[in-house]
């Protein structure tokens, strides 16, 4: 059963918060400037906190983030890596009472001035996430290889999650509570790709607002080497897809192998009826296995379509737990959660 987040426009009379998440890693110099640049009045909203996740940081980081003020932080106490920093600080901005969460990135790629932008459409009740797009074909220190990479893979993630997102690896992105509550992260690697296709699947409204980005100040720390985040993505768009759409992953993949095991037999075939087929029967046998892989696949399809409701149900579930949990107490997750100096949390009110 697919899930439909119905959407609504902030009522009016009720406190709006926003809450800016930060997932940082070693981001002691360019941390001040990216919490300065987040504004603290934005219309439509009441209250604007931010939020960073130290993921295991053996630099200044926290002690910075102390010093800037910042509301509120999480720490890992190793490094987890920043699908998993944004899981941690996705559970920690609803157990403060986020409405609506951005995630922005301890680098300062992005222009915290768009930040009003990239809500409105969730303040309006126009969607549920929106996605900011760095028009990377117009960004100056982006190289050719990278910019065709990034058109390449936002192509496939957009026919995979059936949306229409231009840059889908951007990182900067507002989400509502709801659609929040709702979103499950279980990739190590990257949380942008299987945020769309999970997303997309279960319905989600997802909009795109262009958004500007601030000069380069720093290589990327999320993979060694372009193979290695092609490698990585194109794991996850696999893992994703099959995990949402499994018996369609699966009857393509036997009608490959069906198509691909034909061509032997109807080769032995031909030979046969001109009386030379002794001589080939290693053709049979080669399309007679693959011909039966073929069906093994279907059956794996259908086995996997099972699960696949399996896995709406835990999902039905693990919400309302989520749920129950956010009304009883403010409590998180996983991490090591400490408060910064000055925070408010809504535990304590």
């Amino acid at each position: 059963m697919p899930l439909v987040i119905l959407k609504k426009p902030q009522p009016p009379g009720l406190p709006v918060k926003l809450i800016v998440q930060i997932p940082c890693y070693n981001e002691e110099n360019t941390l001040p400037q990216t919490v300065a640049d987040i504004p603290r009045r934005i219309d439509g909203v009441d209250t604007v906190e931010i939020l960073i996740v130290d993921d295991g940081s053996t630099d200044r980081t926290v002690e910075v983030a102390r010093q800037i003020g910042v509301d509120h932080i999480v720490r890992n106490k190793s490094n987890k890596g920043l699908a998993r920093a944004f899981r941690a600080g996705l559970d920690a901005c609803l157990s403060h009472g986020a409405d609506i969460i951005v995630n922005t990135d301890g680098d300062n790629q992005y222009a915290g001035k768009d930040i009003p932008k990239l809500i409105r459409p969730i303040l309006d009740g126009a969607a549920d996430m929106v996605v900011g797009d760095r028009q990377t074909a117009r960004v100056a220190h982006f190289s050719a290889p990278k910019k065709a990479l990034q058109w390449l893979g936002s192509s496939i993630v957009r026919r995979l999650s059936a949306t229409d997102i231009p840059d889908a690896v951007s990182g900067f992105r507002a989400i509502s509570r709801e659609a929040a509550i709702n979103l499950n992260i279980v990739s190590s690697f990257s949380y942008t790709v299987e945020m769309l296709i999970q997303a997309g699947k279960k319905h989600m409204t997802i909009a795109s607002v262009p958004v500007d980005t601030n000069p380069k100040t720093r290589e990327s720390r999320l993979f060694a080497s372009i193979p290695q985040f092609i490698e990585r993505s194109l794991t996850t768009m696999i893992r994703m897809y099959a995990m949402y759409q499994p018996l369609r992953f699966f009857f393509y993949l036997g009608v490959v192998q069906l198509l691909i095991g034909a061509v032997p037999i109807v080769r032995f075939l031909y030979f046969y009826a001109i009386g030379e087929g002794g001589g080939h029967i290693q053709s049979l046998i080669l399309g007679g296995v693959l011909i039966i892989t073929g069906f093994i696949t279907f059956l794996v399809g259908l086995v996997a379509d099972l699960i696949n409701f399996n896995r709406q149900l835990l999902e039905m579930t693990l919400e309302r737990v989520r749920r129950m949990e956010l009304g009883e107490a403010a409590a998180g997750a996983a991490s090591v959660k400490e408060k910064a100096p000055g925070a408010q949390d809504r535990a304590d009110n």
